[in-house]
């Protein structure tokens, strides 16, 4: 994930930044926190990047829920994507 996001933020960079903006930061957000994790895979990154757990449920109001997919079936979808990517 933080080789596909430091591309990204590469690419963002050299293509989207002018001279006036800072270096883009990337935010990375986990469904767990593991600090022993975080520190080991961001370790020789140079680009700043951010990790954070995150609870989109708590966030979202009551009447959208029923609306939105569950955490598990993007959890799903995003599993999927990632297979088909790595193909």
């Amino acid at each position: 994930m933080l080789g596909k996001l430091n591309f990204y933020l590469s690419a963002v960079d050299d293509i989207l930044k002018t001279k006036d903006d800072n270096p883009s930061i990337g935010i990375l957000l986990c469904n767990e926190k593991n600090k022993v994790k975080a520190e080991y895979a961001l370790k020789d990154i140079n680009k700043p990047i951010g990790i954070s757990e995150y609870e989109l449920i708590k966030a979202i109001p009551e009447d959208l829920k029923a609306n939105l997919p569950t955490i598990e079936e993007i959890e799903q979808e995003i599993t999927e994507k990632m297979k088909n990517d790595d193909n």
